[in-house]
């Protein structure tokens, strides 16, 4: 399944680096795409369904970067 999002906090390749990994890390999420234009935007593909409050626990090690869902 796959869902759209919003990260704030990310302004260059290194931001979209570590978000990657930092999501990539949860056993749900299979794939992570973000993009810089516009910046941001998230897709995430994960085996089951996950909250947004998951999501933002994978990010708060990170410090931040907030996550919130796109319909």
């Amino acid at each position: 399944m796959k869902r759209k999002f919003q990260i704030e906090g990310i302004s260059c390749g290194g931001c979209v680096t570590r978000v990657k990994r930092a999501l990539e890390e949860h056993p749900a999420v299979e794939k992570t795409q973000i993009f810089l234009q516009p910046k941001g935007a998230t897709i995430i593909s994960m085996k089951e369904e996950l909250s947004v409050d998951e999501l933002q626990e994978q990010l708060n090690e990170l410090e931040g970067y907030t996550i919130t869902e796109i319909n």
